[in-house]
């Protein structure tokens, strides 16, 4: 509700900084934000507490606003016999983790709006998704469950209690299991492989059936299937994946960038929202397909993504904001649909006619009366059937997006969350430093430096720990372990095109915390939250992948990638420690787990340190481009000038400067094959490695 609706003063969330606690302010419930106050309260009053938790771009969320949260009746229920707090998952993703954990034990699945009833101290004894205001349809109404709940505690609090205790026990068994140790190795990615190549579509691309979600994780598993193993159909299925997400309306044709998932199994409805982390996370799997296949349609994908991300998505300081909304205007998807009244009124009937059989774009429309935008055909076989060469094809299309995206820009865009999240901003930065190398692009490489500066200065400020989110000046919350394990990655990335060791030690700064703070000595892997946080139902672990990448699959990634690159056999251990620790669950599970099976990949090996000593020549300058060519991903990456003094964490160096003319060396911890002095040879060298 808003002051308009008739409430003249707001809630406790008008003092958040997060857009979604403020969309929430002017309802007329009397929300509280997670914390002592709302706690204490419930405790005096002997009333039980009505936790609801969202994101900002979430559409049922709005929907459960609009329809229970504005409604004066509905907010009466919950004013006067419940506390309610509201939480916004992106904000504190550790409280979403072990409430989303209660949620699925009630009802056998999740998502959000979560609807959340719990004792005073915060235990679960009933939830759910999205609930209308009124039965129908067999589907309970907010207003009944507020009512028979209201009901069960005040006649029935024994058996409330009860459940309290048995789900708070249930989600401490789930919140940081212990897995059998089982052997890992060659066999276990193999059968990683065979699972997703089983699982996958083999018309459609993806995994599964609708809803389809992008799954990069596996995608670039598979890449290296096909590397390791010589497998083609996981070869095959990567790039029908990437081809037909890319084709599909769950990519913006306009602007670049991808949606959340798509709805139907062939990639055309997608659930409009946009988030950082699904265009970070697609990024390297698009430019790994372009390193394999040297097609220029995947790093154009790739480029039209991070253009994106730049031109909307980064705050004035050059970090990056958490998502755009999937609605408009009230509407889920109207910014981005189309008719060909108006396509024609903007491009003219010729150029029209060609876009919108191209886009299918149509007078009847393919969603809800209108068109999404995408290509149900390759465009050789549109050129072909418009009697136009492929490069004639591309100018026409290429004139009018840009044409249809000026015009687009004039509708009321959805709404933006400008929360700075230090997680998704990791993945960002990783991103944008990937394709500065392999796309050679000066200006990604200076925009990935731009938010690792601001989060070193804003988020790592007193140079021990992290914190989680920024927003409005003020940078609050315990950084969990995701943030640190995304920020790592994404410093390690920097460092290896930038060569600026400031990077590679805020990195090994933050290896030194997490271990301090998050290792679980007694089964190894990481807890989700540090030691010192504040104290709730469980301490869970992240392990298994979601929509991001576990934080003990990154974790091991990345402390497996800073062993390697400094000479550091404790990180690697501890990276060898927390995939042991998975081992049960990377066996028997593996398509929970990709991100933990790239770093098993990465552990297995053949893994090169990979060492140009730069003479500042042309011959150095030839060679850097083809280390990033090709298609290498168990690498690390070091390019030094000759005249640099060696930083003491770089081993890898040790008697490979002096005044020496431009070399490639290829090492394997640290034993180095003689090195390159020419371009053909480093080529050779290159081309050799990549075929292993």
């Amino acid at each position: 509700m808003n002051q308009s609706s008739g409430r003249q003063i707001p809630n406790q969330l008008a003092a958040e900084t997060s857009p979604y606690l403020q969309q929430h302010a002017w309802n007329p419930v009397d929300w509280f934000p997670w914390g002592p106050d709302a706690f204490q309260k419930a405790k005096a009053e002997g009333k039980p507490i009505f936790l609801s938790i969202g994101y900002s771009a979430c559409h049922w969320c709005h929907v459960m606003e609009r329809e229970s949260f504005e409604n004066e009746d509905i907010a009466a229920l919950l004013n006067e016999h419940y506390v309610s707090i509201k939480v916004d998952r992106e904000e504190r993703p550790e409280i979403d983790q072990i409430y989303m954990s209660a949620v699925q034990l009630i009802t056998r699945r999740g998502g959000w709006p979560m609807s959340v009833f719990m004792t005073p101290d915060g235990r679960p004894y009933y939830g759910g998704t999205y609930w209308p205001p009124t039965s129908r349809m067999g589907m309970p109404g907010f207003r009944d469950i507020l009512l028979k709940l209201h009901d069960y505690w005040t006649n029935k609090r024994d058996e409330v209690e009860s459940s309290a205790d048995q789900i708070v026990a249930a989600i401490r068994n789930m919140a940081a299991p212990v897995f059998e140790e089982t052997e890992l190795g060659e066999e276990t990615l193999r059968n990683a492989v065979q699972e997703l190549v089983q699982s996958a579509d083999r018309v459609h691309g993806g995994f599964g059936n609708a809803p389809k979600f992008p799954h990069p994780m596996d995608i670039r598993m598979l890449l290296r299937g096909w590397q390791r193993f010589g497998d083609e159909q996981a070869l095959k299925i990567a790039r029908l994946t990437l081809s037909r997400m890319a084709r599909g309306g769950i990519h913006d044709h306009l602007g670049g960038g991808f949606h959340r998932y798509s709805t139907d199994a062939h990639w055309l409805v997608p659930h409009f929202e946009k988030m950082l982390y699904d265009n970070a996370l697609l990024v390297p799997a698009y430019l790994e397909m372009f390193q394999i296949t040297g097609e220029q349609t995947f790093a154009d994908v790739a480029r039209q993504t991070l253009d994106y991300v730049l031109r909307e998505m980064t705050s004035p300081e050059g970090a990056f904001y958490s998502t755009q909304d999937a609605d408009s205007e009230g509407e889920e998807g109207k910014f981005f649909v189309w008719t060909p009244l108006e396509t024609r009124a903007i491009l003219g009937a010729e150029d029209a006619e060609i876009f919108n059989t191209c886009y299918d774009v149509t007078t009847r429309g393919n969603w809800e009366g209108k068109s999404i935008l995408h290509l149900p055909k390759p465009l050789e076989e549109l050129a072909r059937s418009l009697n136009l060469s492929l490069e004639e094809l591309h100018v026409v299309l290429q004139r009018c997006r840009q044409k249809l995206l000026k015009a687009r820009s004039r509708r009321v865009p959805p709404a933006r969350d400008e929360k700075i999240l230090t997680a998704w901003n990791g993945m960002m930065i990783s991103a944008l430093a990937q394709a500065a190398a392999i796309l050679h692009e000066p200006d990604y490489r200076e925009a990935a430096m731009r938010a690792a500066d601001f989060l070193l200065q804003h988020l790592h400020c007193d140079q021990e720990r992290l914190l989680h989110c920024y927003k409005d000046g003020q940078a609050r919350f315990q950084g969990c372990l995701d943030d640190y394990a995304c920020l790592m990655d994404g410093l390690v990335d920097l460092f290896q095109v930038t060569s600026i060791d400031t990077y590679l030690q805020s990195a090994l700064a933050l290896s030194k915390d997490v271990l301090k703070h998050f290792w679980d000595a007694d089964a190894g892997g990481f807890f989700y939250t540090a030691i010192d946080h504040e104290q709730l139902i469980a301490r869970t672990k992240d392990l298994q992948d979601n929509a991001t990448p576990s934080g003990n699959g990154m974790m091991a990634m990345v402390l497996a990638r800073l062993g390697r690159m400094c000479d550091r056999t404790d990180l690697e251990m501890a990276a060898t420690k927390t995939l042991a620790a998975l081992s049960e669950l990377l066996a028997t599970h593996p398509r929970a787990c990709g991100q933990a099976l790239l770093a098993l990949d990465f552990l297995m090996g053949p893994t090169w340190e990979i060492v140009l000593v730069d003479g500042h020549d042309q011959v150095a300058a030839e060679m850097w481009h083809h280390v990033w060519h090709r298609f290498l991903p168990r690498k690390v990456t070091l390019r030094w000038p000759t005249d640099r003094v060696r930083p003491e964490m770089l081993n890898l160096l040790e008697g490979k400067l002096g005044d020496r003319p431009s070399q490639l060396f290829i090492c394997d911890r640290g034993v180095c094959q003689a090195p390159c002095r020419d371009v053909p040879q480093a080529i050779q060298t290159l081309e050799e490695l990549a075929s292993n």
